[in-house]
């Protein structure tokens, strides 16, 4: 949830932080007991987010991708100039 950038993410042993994981270090270090959702709640209301990584097909292939950006015009270029042309 709470990616590390700082040197305490290395002293606890973390790459980030997931919700229990600081629910737990919350309560090693202020005996302050909270649940998930709570915790959840107010790292939103701090502006934290939750990022996941956008997932890769498996049999992607890494050369036909450039390919296919650079021979693909993109359809709203198509469509705008056509519209404009049935216009009067």
């Amino acid at each position: 949830m709470v990616r590390c950038r700082s040197h305490n993410c290395a002293a606890h042993g973390v790459v980030r932080w997931r919700l229990i994981d600081l629910a737990q270090w919350l309560w090693d270090e202020f005996a302050i007991t909270i649940s998930k959702q709570t915790l959840r709640r107010e790292l939103r209301a701090l502006g934290y987010r939750k990022l996941s990584a956008r997932p890769r097909h498996h049999a992607q292939d890494a050369e036909a991708i450039p390919a296919f950006k650079k021979t693909s015009p993109p359809s709203w270029r198509r469509s705008g100039r056509a519209s404009r042309a049935a216009r009067p």
